[in-house]
């Protein structure tokens, strides 16, 4: 495999260096340069173009359940709010007249690390100041993430927008009552409580006495868009299927024909493209960069590992050694215990050797070193004398006894 490699790697190394030998002694004419870089020039212009084909395809496929139309929808000049109020009117069977509508609302953290909050569409009544009606303010998102931990989530989630909404609707020492209503509108391709209703709507209530007044203002709608059970109107089922399935076959009322020409003025738009195109190779950018920030958590995190596995390595194997060399060491003391005990009897190295059944090579050295401890022939005292020396001549020592006794 590695020859493969090299042959190769030496045949593009050739191949270059035949290249560039080439525009080196035979360089381009004037003429030839310019044809070059057109041939460059149209090679990028038709890579654009394929481009763009390819986002404009995905565009014309896209359904209003896609975040990015539909905040394209929401944020159009002249179309935005015509929009959303024919989905308001459908959602709730009455017409809404003075809407102020913001796509892409941003609730930052009151600090740098706190969460903050991205309202798709924020819809703000315009109400005069003398008129008795409470003003709500609505906000809509669809929502396609459907995985497990998201739908867990979802209750949360939405509490946590209320109370973004909430706190930046009451001014300094406002009294509570101006507080603004917020319905929030979840409009969504799966069910987010399992049992099959299009139109779940939660509000706050007493769990002892359920059907006692308690009013703080704020509501959520999830409108699931296959669900069958409790249908409040056949507008609402038309809309939803709609949204979810966003082609001319579906718009079968006046209001969906009226949102289908919107959809398609807003995705022939080139600039609508274009904004598209920029989303897209932002979020390719974000998520190289973060490809690059896992990469390098990775590797760190390999490295640890691998330096765990070396220590671990390295443990066992200095484990083995110092078993070797404690056993080596007792062995020995033993065998110095031995030694001297013969000594005190009065045995020759030949019968002490007899004796221990071993060579007589093996145990002159141990013989001649207890001699110089006569007449007592203290083993802990010849021990020590051999263990004074430095640690690698003792181990030395260790080594060339098991040499020895294994020969």
């Amino acid at each position: 495999m590695r020859k493969t490699e090299r042959i190769a790697g030496k045949m593009v190394t050739e191949r270059f260096c035949l290249q560039l030998s080439y525009t080196l002694f035979f360089p381009l004419t004037g003429k030839e340069n310019d044809m070059s870089k057109n041939k460059v020039r149209q090679k990028s212009i038709a890579e654009k173009a394929t481009e763009e084909q390819k986002v404009r395809k995905r565009l014309a496929e896209m359904n209003l359940l896609d975040d990015f139309l539909f905040n394209a929808m929401a944020a159009y000049p002249e179309i935005g709010e015509r929009f959303v109020k024919i989905l308001l009117k459908i959602i709730f069977g009455r017409e809404f007249k003075h809407l102020s509508v913001t796509a892409q609302k941003v609730y930052y953290g009151a600090d740098t690390n706190l969460h903050g909050a991205r309202l798709d569409v924020y819809l703000e009544p315009e109400i005069e100041e003398d008129s008795d009606e409470r003003v709500t303010v609505y906000n809509i998102e669809p929502d396609k993430r459907d995985n497990t931990s998201d739908k867990r989530d979802l209750p949360r989630r939405m509490r946590f927008y209320h109370a973004k909404i909430a706190a930046k609707s009451l001014n300094a020492g406002a009294d509570y009552d101006e507080l603004k209503n917020v319905i929030i509108i979840m409009i969504m391709p799966y069910d987010p409580f399992g049992l099959n209703r299009m139109v779940y709507t939660i509000k706050s209530r007493c769990i002892e006495v359920a059907e006692m007044p308690y009013e703080d203002g704020a509501s959520t709608l999830f409108l699931y868009t296959k669900g069958t059970e409790g249908i409040p109107n056949e507008a609402l089922k038309q809309l939803l299927h709609y949204m979810e399935h966003t082609t001319e076959a579906n718009a079968i009322s006046a209001e969906l024909q009226d949102i289908q020409e919107m959809v398609r003025a807003v995705k022939k738009d080139p600039e609508v493209t274009a904004g598209y195109m920029l989303r897209q190779l932002r979020m390719m950018e974000e998520l190289n960069r973060m490809r690059k920030e896992v990469k390098e958590e990775v590797k760190e995190e390999v490295r640890e590992e691998v330096k765990e596995e070396v220590k671990e390595e390295v443990r066992e194997e200095v484990r083995a050694e110092v078993k070797a060399e404690a056993r080596a060491e007792v062995e020995l003391y033993n065998r110095v215990s031995l030694v001297c005990k013969k000594l005190r009897k009065g045995r020759t190295l030949e019968e002490i050797a007899e004796d221990l059944e071993e060579e007589i090579s093996v145990i002159e050295p141990l013989y001649n070193k207890a001699k110089k401890f006569a007449p007592d022939y203290d083993p802990n005292l010849v021990f020590e004398m051999m263990s004074k020396d430095d640690e690698t001549d003792k181990d030395d020592k260790v080594d060339e006894y098991l040499q020895v006794k294994t020969d």
